[in-house]
């Protein structure tokens, strides 16, 4: 069962890759032992608070989980996170065997820490969940010379880098100031703070102040921020029928609570309310998420260039900021396995994986 959630505790997710970094750098992930071959039972999961994240609660608080679990004779536990941060290191450590992640967080932080990582199902991608606000300002382009507050390293980081490029601008024309999620509203309504960038539903809340202005947000880089369901390489490799379950969680639970019926709505309200928000809330934050809710939509999207035009960028990104792990001399450092085969970066080293397999099976109804 899920803990009580109060509001505060939503601002966790996406947290410093920075600290989730210098985990892996410091031996968090090095000294696990290598995954076990042999096929087992039982599995855990470990998720946190986000809108895209909120399904895997519901399920198994509503028996989704445990349907999927009981029909290929294993048990699953999902476990809820207060900390999205430790979540991943958990993960990393080897104490779950799949996670819900971002695309970059995953490359940054188990993969370059050394343990080999699936990306088993492509939940959805932020749509405008995340923003670059300036105050005062509607131009993106009056960033220029502003101290802008974010969570350094993490995917407002990332944004920002986006942005910028976008008017021709690099981050040396601005001052980041590193500030924590949980401190970033009250920060904004200070007057040295004039531009920040962050996730909702902060912003939702910075945005009602008639000053505030969405200048730039991932509605504007489709694709690039995804929320995924990821599993061990080798725990997947042995234990298929793990995958099986996964994708057949996601996808029942996804095509109930996108449903316009009653039970779609109450599915809604409960996911809001475990989220510390209401329905109008979740409903809010889940228009600015593009949601596959459907096998072949997501399927689709992860056999499609831009997931490799997408990776290529964030690798690029994490190497600038020296999140690619201890000695590595180029992007190229960790492998990544695109959907058909090709490889970005060391083919020799290959540590982080996007698979159709599940997706595919439960597009073609075969789960």
């Amino acid at each position: 069962m899920r803990t009580p959630f109060s509001f505060p505790a939503i601002r966790l997710r996406r947290a410093a890759a920075a600290l989730l970094g210098a985990a892996a750098l410091t031996g968090l992930a090095l000294s696990t032992q290598p995954a076990l071959a042999a096929p087992k039972k039982e599995f855990k999961v470990a998720w946190s608070i986000y809108v895209g994240w909120m399904p895997w609660g519901y399920a198994a608080d509503a028996g989704i989980v445990k349907k999927w679990a009981d029909k290929y004779g294993i048990k699953i536990d999902v476990v809820q996170f207060n900390d999205y941060v430790e979540s991943i290191n958990q993960y990393t450590a080897g104490a779950f065997d799949a996670l819900t992640v971002t695309n970059m967080d995953a490359l940054s932080v188990p993969a370059a820490g050394g343990v080999d990582t699936t990306a088993v199902i492509v939940g959805d991608f932020s749509n405008g969940n995340d923003a670059v606000i300036l105050k005062g300002k509607k131009d993106l382009a009056a960033i220029k010379g502003q101290k802008v507050n974010l969570v350094e390293f993490s995917v407002s980081h990332y944004l920002l880098a986006r942005a910028l490029d976008s008017v021709k601008l690099r981050e040396r024309d601005v001052k980041v100031v590193n500030t924590s999620d949980a401190d970033m509203v009250a920060a904004f309504t200070t007057k040295d703070v004039t531009a920040v960038v962050t996730w909702n539903p902060l912003v939702s809340e910075i945005l009602g102040d008639k000053a505030a202005h969405n200048v730039f947000d991932s509605s504007k880089i489709p694709g690039e921020i995804m929320d995924l369901m990821v599993a061990n390489t080798q725990t997947l490799k042995d234990n298929p029928d793990f995958g099986k379950a996964l994708a057949g969680i996601w996808y029942e639970t996804t095509a109930l609570f996108t449903a316009d019926t009653p039970e779609g709505k109450a599915a809604r309200e409960a996911m809001g309310k475990a989220s510390g928000t209401d329905r109008a809330g979740f409903e809010a934050q889940l228009a600015a998420t593009k949601l596959f809710a459907k096998p072949a939509e997501a399927v689709a999207f992860v056999r499609s260039p831009a997931v490799g035009t997408t990776m290529d960028l964030v690798r690029k990104f994490l190497f600038a900021k020296e999140l690619l792990g201890a000695g590595a001399k180029s992007a190229d450092a960790v492998g990544i396995e695109l959907v058909g085969g090709k490889i970005l970066g060391d083919a020799k080293n290959v540590k982080f994986r996007f698979t159709d397999a599940y997706m595919g099976m439960a597009a073609d109804g075969k789960l």
